[in-house]
């Protein structure tokens, strides 16, 4: 007698009861790329229906976003100036701020993290203070700190630090705390790769160095049993939530943490995942609708609890059209 699994597949009806994991708009995070000017929304050419978008059109994605149902959106900012030191990263009125103010203004209830990072506002496009051509990592976790402070200021629920600075979870934490922002929570892109997968953001957000690369301080495609080194560390700081980054290449660390910590997981799915699908279906060599749900349903089976991605509102829309 052989068993008959088949019984279980026959009808949508049947299969949609025993379905183990299901896919909804309230899984995803949807990011917003602010630039300043004004009544700008111009379509990033590597992320085809993703905008850079002036602050004040930045009510046409909240609206967007709203109507899909879907509770968070990450931001990042594109500033008009750059210097050594990333200093519009952490100025009151700086793009992030600003966005961030315009976003809690228009729907107090959407869910607003923050990309804290240098990579955007430094001259050079690294994510920190540079001694020669290295990276200095404890000068830089005083101007995270300083960007997490500020973006709190504006209203941020909470900061997402992806610069990979050993220790900078516990400096963000502290600044935090002692500035009365005990509330403010700490989503730490925790295992995030040296990835080749990055390329079409890096045109989106203007963040590719200039000399180099992040070897140093982003992790070795490589590793595994690392990455659960560097989120215990970031678990003991005080973050709140981790993530992996990239996901759809790094499903095994995805159950890895979920497995072995007992917090919530974020994946971001990335731009060269999205893109590469974007690219296949105007080919024709694929169904874009399919192949993108079942790319999403694939990273939340292996154990992401939330999926930053470019096809938020695009694979929200699918799902309630079901």
């Amino acid at each position: 007698m052989y068993r008959r699994h088949r019984r279980l597949r026959k009808t949508s009806a049947i299969r949609d009861l025993v379905r183990e994991t299901i896919l909804s708009p309230k899984d995803f995070v949807y990011p917003i790329f602010v630039i300043e000017g004004e009544n700008v929304k111009k379509e990033i050419s590597s992320l085809p229906g993703n905008y850079h978008v002036s602050v004040d059109r930045v009510h046409e994605i909240v609206k967007e976003v709203l109507e899909c149902g879907i509770k968070g959106v990450i931001i990042f900012g594109l500033p008009s100036h750059k210097d050594e030191c990333g200093s519009s990263a952490f100025a009151e009125n700086g793009i992030v701020q600003k966005a961030v103010r315009k976003v809690k203004e228009l729907s107090p209830e959407i869910w607003v993290i923050t990309d804290v990072c240098m990579c955007q506002y430094t001259s050079h496009g690294h994510c920190g203070i540079l001694h020669g051509q290295e990276v200095h990592n404890d000068e830089t976790l005083e101007m995270l700190g300083k960007v997490a402070l500020s973006h709190a200021k504006a209203g941020a629920d909470m900061v997402a630090p992806s610069d990979m600075m050993d220790g900078r979870v516990a400096v963000i934490r502290d600044v935090l705390d002692q500035n009365g922002y005990e509330h403010v929570s700490i989503m730490s892109y925790s295992a995030k790769y040296s990835s080749a997968f990055y390329g079409p953001f890096r045109e989106a957000a203007d963040s590719a160095p200039q000399f180099g690369d992040r070897k140093s301080y982003q992790m070795d495609p490589a590793n595994l049993r690392e990455a659960m080194r560097e989120i215990e560390s970031d678990i003991e700081e005080g973050a709140d939530i981790i993530m992996v980054k990239p996901a759809l290449s790094y499903l095994d660390v995805i159950r890895w943490a979920k497995d072995r910590y007992d917090y919530p997981v974020a994946a971001y799915s990335v731009s060269g995942e999205f893109s590469m699908i974007k690219a296949g279906a105007k080919l024709g060599y694929i169904n874009e609708k399919a192949i993108a749900l079942e790319m999403l349903l694939s990273i939340k089976r292996a154990g992401a609890d939330m999926i930053i991605t470019y096809y938020a509102l695009e694979a929200s829309r699918w799902l309630m059209e079901r």
